[in-house]
């Protein structure tokens, strides 16, 4: 009769249910690359808008303390201060078959060094720390820039290479965080090829004047001077003419270490009367 047909019917449709729910996921290749995938791109979006956050946060959080506390801009010196090598004395130009991948400062696992023949360039502690920082927007406001004699053309492609593939954490390099800072722009002062030059306060100092408008009072230059004083020719010779004043620098004879960054940010907030 019809409401027997009827109960028969509810019952089918009760066990299909309940074996559909205990059926075990399907476990197909196409079914695994599918959410390798999916997971893949959602990193890639989580990545995008943690930059461009990050970037927003850089333009419109800025306060008071820009400029006092810490640089509105900050330059490293590239060879023996921000990473661990002379770019003359490497035999190759890094491509990415060439990346080492380690931990990047308790990050997770990125691109840690790049080989150029048996030579192995990484990033010295301390400017990954200080790269790590400005990539999360400790400093709001704050840019970076890059200012090295590289002493011919072929160890300027050696270190922009290694710019472009050293990460500062992962996915992240730090010509992708230095593009950031300037929309796309590439204001870097990298070689000694005219009209760049061996002495930098007449030459790539001047130029990131012109190029960024931050004035040299509110710039921190770290510099290993092993080839010259180059921290002492910038301050004396980048001065503005109001404050008579210029950058304040640091020697990192030794690579830019966590020490020597964090007291270069104190050089520059006592020499600009902030208490940090």
């Amino acid at each position: 009769d019809i409401p027997t047909m009827r109960a028969l019917s509810t019952l089918r449709s009760a066990f299909i249910a309940s074996s559909t729910l205990r059926s075990p996921p399907s476990t197909s290749s196409s079914s695994i690359a599918d959410l390798t995938s999916r997971r893949q791109q959602q990193h890639c979006s989580t990545t995008a808008f943690s930059t461009t956050n990050l970037a927003m946060t850089a333009d419109y959080n800025a306060d008071e303390h820009l400029g006092r506390e810490y640089p509105e801009l900050l330059v490293f010196d590239m060879d023996a201060c921000l990473w661990d090598k002379e770019m003359y004395e490497m035999s190759a130009i890094p491509s990415d078959t060439d990346t080492v991948t380690g931990d990047l400062n308790g990050r997770g696992e990125g691109v840690s060094g790049v080989m150029s023949g048996r030579e192995k360039i990484s990033l010295h502690r301390g400017s990954l720390i200080a790269l790590q920082e400005h990539y999360d927007g400790r400093y709001p406001g704050m840019k970076i820039a890059m200012a090295s004699s590289a002493d011919t053309p072929f160890a300027e492609r050696v270190g922009r290479a290694s710019l472009k593939l050293l990460e500062v954490v992962p996915g992240v390099s730090v010509w992708d965080v230095c593009m950031r800072d300037w929309d796309g722009r590439d204001i870097n002062q990298i070689g000694r090829q005219p009209p760049l030059s061996s002495n930098k306060s007449k030459t790539h100092f001047p130029f990131l004047r012109k190029e960024t408008g931050i004035r040299y009072d509110r710039m921190l230059f770290f510099d290993d001077c092993l080839w010259g004083d180059h921290c002492g020719m910038v301050e004396q010779n980048c001065k503005e003419d109001d404050t008579n004043v210029g950058p304040a620098t640091l020697r990192t004879p030794n690579g830019l270490g966590e020490q020597e960054w964090r007291r270069g940010l104190k050089v520059y907030a006592n020499k600009f009367g902030a208490k940090v």
